[in-house]
């Protein structure tokens, strides 16, 4: 496979990969009737030389162009329904999410919310909301410029209550993308810390995706050579990027992302509660817990993990192994090793652990997680 061309994949989302993808998109807009678009990105992104390029080439193919970009770095209820407000003012036809993990999953639940106007928790998957997802969405692209979560290829958001900051899947197949430009240029000039991150956030999703403990052989393929391309490009991506090494990394992260429609587990469980206690970044979050929840995961599962450590090639194929590689990966990425690193303090604990125990991802971790379990995993990582 060479990355310097343009590929089609569907799975079942129409995939346009490869460097200069993103060049198509005016053209697809007008193609498909679609005048007014209401671009959902986050501050940081409305203010980049190639998000500006963006909007200037839809532009100049005459389009009306409606920028949104109040969002937080983990999303909350409110960042849904500001932007609601605006699609409401402006007259638009389509949403395009341009980002990472967080503009995506806001892009996905304005897109819900367009046509579904009781309160956004109602649609809580964890509550069975979904069969409230009764009336169509708006035309929904995604513009993935992290290689993180993946989340253009996904059915879900994860938004997160403004007080009591648990948070809550929106999920629907109608909330799908009809297409994803995925452009490993828009990746290029990511600083070294968030290549790292969200590098690290996608390999916890294979990883955890290929132990968690719902029977799907198709994900745990997927989930392997997710793991293969990581193990292969995160390195080069986060100290001396290049398009293969980009390339290598957006794939994975979109692979991360389908396998874990078979779940997740006791690491993501352990990140979530700091990113809404604390507004850790998610990817630094799993990255930094990611060598304690797995090692917490050995016992019982040591096959699955002879096989994760044939995958990365590791001499020794033990569950130890994969976990001392990983703890050396976040050092060669720059990512610390422990909690107190981040802002964690010793008060933080009973709080996190009640948090965590709360969190919808452990219930698919391949082996069950209590309180106690998530208070001394805290207090390990500390």
């Amino acid at each position: 496979m060479t990355f310097d061309k343009v590929y089609q994949y569907n799975f079942p989302t129409i995939i346009r990969f490869g460097a200069g993808a993103i060049k198509e998109l005016p053209a697809y807009l007008r193609e498909n009737g679609l005048k007014n678009p209401m671009i959902v990105t986050d501050p940081t992104i409305a203010g980049l030389s190639f998000f500006k390029e963006i909007v200037s080439n839809l532009k100049a193919q005459h389009l009306s162009v409606e920028v949104f970009s109040e969002i937080h770095k983990n999303p909350v209820k409110s960042d849904v329904y500001k932007g609601t407000e605006v699609w409401d003012n402006t007259s638009r036809d389509c949403i395009v999410g341009v980002g990472g993990g967080a503009a995506i999953d806001v892009a996905r639940s304005i897109a819900l919310r367009v046509n579904h106007r009781e309160d956004l928790f109602k649609y809580d998957d964890l509550i069975g909301g979904d069969v409230y997802v009764t009336n169509d969405v708006p035309h929904f692209i995604a513009v993935p410029t992290t290689a993180g979560t993946g989340s253009e290829v996904g059915r879900s958001a994860i938004i997160a209550d403004d007080e009591t900051h648990q948070k809550k899947i929106l999920f629907s197949p109608k909330l799908m993308a009809k297409i994803v430009f995925a452009d490993p240029l828009l990746t290029m000039e990511l600083p070294s810390f968030i290549t790292a991150a969200t590098g690290m956030d996608a390999l916890t999703h294979n990883l955890e995706a290929f132990l968690a403990k719902n029977p799907h052989p198709l994900c745990d393929g997927i989930a392997l050579e997710g793991i293969y391309l990581i193990k292969n490009s995160i390195e080069i991506a986060t100290n001396r990027p290049d398009l293969e090494s980009r390339s290598k990394m957006l794939m994975a992260s979109m692979m991360g992302a389908i396998a874990f429609q078979k779940g997740l587990g006791v690491v993501h469980s352990l990140a979530h509660p700091l990113s809404s206690l604390l507004d850790t970044h998610h990817g630094l979050a799993n990255a930094v817990n990611l060598p304690y929840g797995m090692e917490f995961n050995i016992s019982g599962f040591e096959e699955k993990f002879k096989r994760i450590a044939r995958t990365l090639e590791l001499k020794e194929e033990s569950g130890m192994a994969v976990v001392r590689y990983l703890s050396e990966l976040n050092s060669k990425v720059n990512i610390p090793d422990r909690l107190s690193e981040i802002g964690v303090k010793t008060e933080h604990i009973e709080t996190l652990a009640d948090l965590a125990l709360a969190d919808f991802a452990h219930p698919n971790n391949p082996k069950p997680v209590s309180r106690e379990d998530f208070k001394q995993l805290y207090l390990k990582a500390l």
